[in-house]
């Protein structure tokens, strides 16, 4: 799959070697013990929807070959949860994108989704999906974002309605779609879970 290369991100110089710069996130795939960790991060990150602590240890398990985590000096600093919808392999749904205040603006968010769709177990994607509502800003700007990245169209449809499917007491979703690519791009370059480094730069849009 071919990038563009975001010129506010770049990698730490140490990653060849493992070993993370002071000021660069390891990125890797999460386990159980990282459970409680997210759901105190995805709680402190209004205006996402907090999930149950089960939730989040069956993503940090079930899921774990299609979520990814950023970790800085012992702390989870960003969280990308996805799955293949059984009935769509070919698509990777992002369930929560979750950034800290203090680590946004940097382009983590982004990076996390391009490290995740390097990984063997997302090979055969096409496409990507979320649900956004319409005020949150910040999703909007990311997704848009990691389509001009990956040279790819983004639509929009409603989904999920405020009245028919939550009864009032949640905004209307809309389906954002990013793809489909090309198979013989999305081929190229995959590669194993583990981490990846990339030490953070100032950017324009924060990404949440």
């Amino acid at each position: 799959m071919e990038w563009k290369e975001a010129a506010s991100v770049q990698r730490g110089e140490n990653a060849a070697r493992g070993t993370p710069t002071s000021a660069s996130y390891l990125f890797r795939g999460p386990t159980a013990a990282d459970a409680r960790a997210v759901w105190e991060l995805v709680a402190d990150c209004r205006p996402l929807d907090p999930n149950s602590l089960y939730c989040n240890l069956l993503q940090c398990t079930h899921f774990a070959e299609t979520c990814i985590l950023a970790e800085q000096g012992g702390r989870i600093r960003g969280w990308v949860s996805a799955y293949r919808p059984p009935t769509d392999p070919q698509t990777l749904f992002i369930w929560q994108v979750a950034i800290p205040r203090e680590a946004r603006g940097c382009g983590l968010a982004s990076s996390l989704i391009k490290e995740l769709l390097q990984r063997d177990a997302v090979r055969g994607i096409r496409q990507l999906q979320a649900t956004v509502t319409r005020d949150n800003k910040a999703s909007w700007a990311l997704f848009r974002s990691v389509a001009d990245s990956l040279n790819a169209p983004l639509i929009s449809q409603a989904h999920f309605d405020r009245e028919q499917h939550f009864g009032g007491r949640h905004q209307s979703e809309y389906m954002l779609t990013i793809g489909p690519w090309h198979a013989s791009a999305a081929e190229s370059g995959h590669r194993s879970a583990g981490v990846n480094h990339i030490t953070p730069r100032e950017r324009k849009t924060d990404a949440l």
